[in-house]
């Protein structure tokens, strides 16, 4: 997909600057010098062609009460995408994605305490018959920062 100016510009600000306002894509139109409507179609064309992968929030979980832990997890090949339908059917993972290793099927959890975490790892290898299951919280937070710069020049 090309992106022009305006696609470029919306994304920037999108990335740190979304405007916390009653008619948020209304504030968005108005920094662009365009159409509410105009914002909407593109947001919706570039969330549908995947240059989008998600809108939305980011919280620090752990100011809310919960806590969170990485989990790999050994999937046969074969199994991949049903391993990952009952993974993602949890509304606790916020990531899942695949890496070549052994342990092929990383995703990150959140929960409000342990307890839950490993209730709903059980579950997971109940629903999945998948045992190979290991869980790495945190010892250090290191939280990263990643805006990219998608103007020209």
């Amino acid at each position: 997909m090309v992106l022009d100016n305006l696609d470029r510009n919306l994304l920037n600000i999108i990335q740190s600057d979304f405007p916390l306002t009653t008619e948020p894509y209304k504030t968005l139109a108005e920094a662009l010098g365009t159409s509410e409507d105009e914002v909407l179609d593109r947001l919706s064309r570039l969330i549908e062609d995947m240059t989008i992968r998600r809108l939305g929030g980011i919280f620090d979980s752990r100011k809310l009460g919960y806590t969170g832990t990485l989990c790999a997890m050994k999937v046969p090949p074969d199994e991949v995408e049903f391993a990952a339908g009952v993974v993602n059917s949890y509304p606790g993972v916020t990531h899942n994605y695949l890496r070549d290793h052994d342990y092929n099927m990383w995703f990150t959890l959140l929960a409000r305490d342990k307890g839950e975490i490993s209730r709903i790892t059980g579950e997971i290898r109940k629903k999945t018959g998948i045992d190979d299951i290991i869980s790495l919280p945190a010892v250090k937070l290191f939280k990263i920062r990643v805006n990219f710069d998608l103007t020209e020049g």
